[in-house]
């Protein structure tokens, strides 16, 4: 009888041999510039895609690498979609813009001049439209940790239960105090991070993390991650560098196609 075919014994691969991709550094501003305004740029284009866009509403910012009161954001009126790295705007922190050929929305990015002002380690902040974030702030509620996902805002972010409009910059930087999120009742999400890319992610997964929550409301009564279990899951999960590792793939998704180059990491 014939033995079927035996496979070769087969070794761990070496971890250290093992490829992970973690943030790059940048010594040199200009380098880290360029990179930062790549990142941007490609979080617009899949906030475009996503549909977190409502007309002319909606910013991602990132605070400028060598000169800290200097700001780089989307141009008014421009689709995400279609934006690149060249058509971001740099402003300052009272919305003068000092490069670039378009306007900004002055009253919109002056809520994200004053979370900058009011969070100096913060290198990005979101603040665009996403359907159940806006339900979940209509509700004027937090997220419940519902899910392990969720879970990484537990206790890390806030809800401003009042409606701010976008003259109220400084009481909106302030109600997001420490946290890497916030609930704006009757408007939406804002989300900020050390990257661009943990800034997005945590936008993405808010609006996920509302999205479950409404859907598990109206179908029962969801039942929460006990308090313990809750906040050993954030420290695992809730940090910007979680959220830099897990935005990554989607970053592929938007990233300029040049396989010439070398990856980062």
């Amino acid at each position: 009888m014939a033995m079927p075919d035996q496979q070769p014994a087969l070794e761990p691969v070496p971890a250290d041999r093992l490829r992970f991709e973690l943030p790059p550094r940048h010594p040199d501003p200009a380098d880290e510039r360029a990179h930062r305004k790549e990142r941007l740029a490609g979080a617009l284009r899949l906030f475009g895609r996503l549909g977190y866009e409502d007309g002319v509403g909606g910013h991602v910012t990132a605070r400028d690498p060598e000169f800290e009161d200097r700001y780089w954001v989307n141009p008014f009126g421009r689709a995400f979609a279609g934006l690149g790295a060249e058509d971001l705007l740099l402003v300052d922190g009272d919305g003068r813009v000092l490069l670039g050929e378009r306007r900004v929305n002055q009253l919109a990015f002056a809520v994200h001049a004053a979370v900058h002002r009011a969070r100096p380690e913060v290198v990005a902040v979101v603040r665009t439209q996403a359907p159940y974030g806006r339900a979940l702030a209509a509700l004027g509620e937090l997220l419940a940790p519902v899910t392990r996902e969720a879970c990484a805002f537990y206790e890390d972010h806030a809800l401003l239960d009042e409606y701010a409009g976008d003259g109220d910059g400084e009481r909106i930087g302030r109600a997001l105090g420490p946290y890497k999120a916030l609930i704006l009742r009757n408007q939406g999400l804002l989300t900020v991070g050390d990257s661009v890319d943990a800034a997005a992610w945590w936008f993405i997964a808010a609006e996920r993390a509302a999205q479950v929550q409404l859907i598990a409301r109206a179908a029962g009564k969801p039942v929460p991650v006990d308090h313990r279990a809750a906040v050993a899951t954030r420290e695992r999960f809730g940090t910007d560098l979680a959220a830099w590792v897990s935005y990554q793939p989607l970053w592929q998704t938007v990233a300029p196609q040049d396989r010439s180059a070398p990856p980062e990491g």
